[in-house]
């Protein structure tokens, strides 16, 4: 399904939600919220049976079987109350909470399909902030069910459904704090969740202070938070949501300010029962600027160390004196533009004509002074998406994906001119030449192509300096054809 009509498909599903809410306790409203959930139900199986093959369906197979689930406890629920006969607790309760634990697994293995073996720290965190929630939820919302004076099953069920939702907000934490990317697909799942959660809380907070009349009609939010799981699910992008993602490179500041949170909110519910005296709230206070202090520092190791990192990363893959990509980054570059289907490629190798003339002239400080010189031209001379490599020497790479002979010729005709302006060098005019080797790839290749191109533009660009410097020659293994 296109952007677009996943779009409407959520527009539509937002606007049938909010006259369910309207028309909730009705018939109307009755036969309005199962027609959309059947719909949503059929949707979320359709779309988990072609979502592809293996390991990466298995997420959307118990998403599709958890929306069964719980239409089938709203369609078994229904049938009791039409007959009169409503128990406090029975078998759509079964299965109402059978589908928490399956969301739960779902989020699960995306996040392992995300990010395979660097799921520790994510799993550390969200355990953190989950078990803060659990003792929140214990204080709030179980603990309050369990001398109510009810039957056994009248007491352990209301009691799991908490349960449920911490078990669901862990595994969405865990996703969350992941790496992995992050676009429409996977801030609609989360919305999905966090929407499945709040109403949750609003069926065992709102009745102290509202009528039932007005809490039933949060099963209208639940409709909504389906159809957004499934819209999650029909969009173009899903694949995010399985596919091996990057590592994260930052500390987010929210990340910080949960796990600062989490660390407060602990000893804050321990306090709850002895009060909130004087003595207790300097004890949180001080808490506070101790774990402010902590995390701050915490913080600031984080981000010398990302620093560091990212130093170590830049010095790996660019070459110290230009600061262009190395050979390594190119190779990488080439192949991974070269397994795309239907993406061509041209590849222009250069070398300078007269370099070694200016280093044993001026020396070596002056052969820099060119090649800085070179790289800045070659780098305002490439599009956005192209990429320009130093190979050592005096030899330069320019990779242009999607781009065609002609397209390399022309580049090519516009680096000799580029590259032949005199360069400054305390007070003289330092000149050097070009010559270009071009090799061109349209479409799919496969093997050891990459290497190939590469080698065929060497080639050309050797048969250039044969043939005069100062020119580009494209790599044909019939005849090479050579510049006027």
């Amino acid at each position: 399904m296109t952007v677009g009509k996943t779009g409407l498909f959520l527009t539509a599903a937002v606007a049938a939600s909010a006259v369910t809410a309207a028309t909730y306790a009705s018939t109307l409203g009755q036969i309005l919220y199962f027609a959309v959930y059947g719909a949503v139900c059929a949707l979320a199986w359709w779309a988990a049976l072609r979502s592809g093959a293996g390991a990466a369906r298995r997420p959307w197979l118990l998403i599709a079987l958890a929306q069964t689930l719980w239409l089938t406890g709203d369609v078994i629920e229904m049938v009791f109350f039409l007959t009169g006969e409503v128990p406090a607790v029975g078998i759509s309760d079964v299965l109402w909470l059978g589908g928490y634990p399956l969301i739960a697994a779902a989020l699960v293995l995306m996040a392992r399909h995300r990010a395979p073996g660097r799921l520790r720290a994510g799993a550390l965190d969200a355990l953190t902030l989950a078990t803060v929630a659990a003792l929140a939820s214990w204080q709030f919302l179980i603990e309050p069910l369990l001398g109510g004076g009810y039957s056994l099953a009248e007491t352990i069920v209301p009691a799991l459904y908490p349960v449920g939702d911490i078990v669901l907000l862990a595994a969405a934490l865990f996703l969350v704090l992941s790496p992995g990317e992050r676009g429409t697909p996977t801030y609609l799942l989360l919305t999905a969740v966090f929407t499945y959660l709040t109403v949750d809380l609003g069926y065992n907070l709102l009745p102290y202070v509202l009528d039932y009349s007005y809490v039933e009609r949060l099963g209208a939010g639940l409709l909504l938070g389906h159809a957004v799981l499934v819209a999650a699910m029909l969009h173009p992008g899903h694949a995010e949501l399985t596919r091996t993602g990057s590592r994260m490179g930052t500390l987010h500041p929210a990340r910080v300010l949960f796990l600062g949170m989490a660390l407060l909110g602990t000893p804050a519910l321990a306090l709850r029962h002895s009060g909130f005296s004087g003595e207790e709230l300097a004890l949180i206070l001080a808490g506070s600027g101790c774990a402010a202090f902590v995390l701050t520092r915490f913080t600031m190791a984080v981000r010398e160390q990302e620093r560091l990192q990212a130093q170590m990363a830049y010095q790996a893959h660019h070459d110290p004196l230009t600061g262009l990509a190395n050979r390594t980054v190119l190779h990488d570059t080439l192949e991974r533009v070269m397994r795309a289907p239907g993406t061509g490629v041209a590849v222009l190798y250069l070398d300078l004509d007269g370099f070694k003339a200016v280093n044993d002239t001026h020396g070596h400080e002056a052969g820099d002074a060119v090649l800085g010189a070179v790289a800045e031209r070659l780098s305002a001379a490439v599009r956005g998406g192209d990429l320009v490599a130093r190979l050592g020497g005096d030899e330069f790479v320019l990779l242009c994906p999607g781009a065609s002979h002609d397209d390399a010729v022309r580049l090519a005709e516009r680096v000799l001119r580029e590259v032949s302006a005199p360069v400054p060098f305390r007070g003289h005019e330092l000149s050097v030449g070009a010559s270009v080797g071009i090799a061109a790839c349209a479409g799919e290749a496969a093997g050891n192509a990459a290497v190939g191109i590469l080698r065929a533009a060497d080639t050309a660009m050797y048969s250039a300096k044969r043939l005069g410097r100062g020119r580009w020659v494209t790599a044909d293994s019939a005849d090479p054809i050579m510049a006027a």
